[in-house]
């Protein structure tokens, strides 16, 4: 497997790819895995906010979602809506997109819930965002656009929505974190096909087809290309690189090796922070 930035492939296989990702996650809105309750209920929605912030709290350090008062946020990749509904009670004028119509509808319906109001929910291609360039103060993705076909298109269009001096946010999946050797055991070491790349296991066998993760030296070369300052491109060790839902003995053993290799060197969150010049 190509393991460029862009992930591009091109075409007919490009778009074809794009609709199995537009499937798998249609069949299932990102984070619902491990609701309770009947859809669309309190008690399904709380449950899954629960569930997001419990295993990956580093996300409230990273977006301060309480600083984007008054502030025009779009949010590429809403899945079940849980960051954005921190951006709606945090005063924000939100603005969110997802590929898909399962998302948006999760979105709306909890908006509903909890008397809450964006500015606009739509189902929208990160690669090619329905917005004017500059007109957000804050564009923020956080877990979604390495699985698009064109990732560096979806980062361009990021890009040209956000104003000059706006901030960008974004998540990506690292390359080189104990998820991905992990996987790696599983997909290519204990299949006896050890030739097969870390990016190869990821794009085949992490969520829909076609999941790419990245390096920090891959990211700044792509942002060298444009007029960003104050860039900051960290991984952080997560409860996924700890096998957090594992038996206590993998615990343990992932702590160790974690921490031999770098701690969060090793962390499959890569968080991309910037601002637009």
């Amino acid at each position: 497997m190509n393991e460029s930035l862009s992930g591009h492939t091109g075409g007919v296989v490009e778009e074809g790819l794009k609709g199995q990702v537009r499937d798998y996650w249609n069949r299932q809105a990102c984070g619902t895995e491990f609701s309770e309750g009947e859809k669309y209920s309190r008690r399904y929605f709380d449950r899954i906010e629960q569930h997001r912030y419990a295993v990956v709290p580093e996300i409230f350090s990273f977006a301060q979602f309480t600083r984007a008062h008054d502030k025009k946020v779009l949010e590429v990749g809403v899945g079940a809506g849980t960051d954005f509904l921190q951006w709606v009670r945090a005063g924000a004028r939100a603005t969110g997109v997802d590929l898909t119509t399962e998302a948006i509808a999760h979105v709306e319906r909890r908006l509903e819930l909890y008397g809450l109001q964006a500015e606009e929910v739509r189902v929208a291609d990160c690669e090619k965002l329905p917005f004017e360039d500059g007109r957000f103060d804050l564009v923020y993705s956080c877990g979604v656009i390495h699985h698009t076909p064109d990732t560096r298109r979806a980062l361009d269009e990021i890009v040209r929505v956000c104003r000059p001096g706006g901030q960008v946010k974004v998540m990506v999946y690292h390359r080189h974190s104990m998820v991905s050797y992990v996987l790696w055991i599983k997909q290519a070491l204990l299949k006896l096909r050890p030739w097969k790349s870390l990016s190869w296991c990821l794009y085949h066998h992490m969520e829909s087809e076609g999941t790419k993760a990245y390096t920090a030296g891959e990211i700044a070369a792509w942002l060298e290309d444009h007029e960003v300052d104050d860039v900051k491109i960290y991984p952080y060790l997560t409860y996924y690189d700890l096998l957090g839902a594992s038996r206590s003995f993998f615990r343990s053993a992932a702590r160790v090796v974690s921490n031999l290799l770098g701690h969060h060197r090793v962390g499959w969150f890569l968080f991309v922070e910037f601002t637009k010049r």
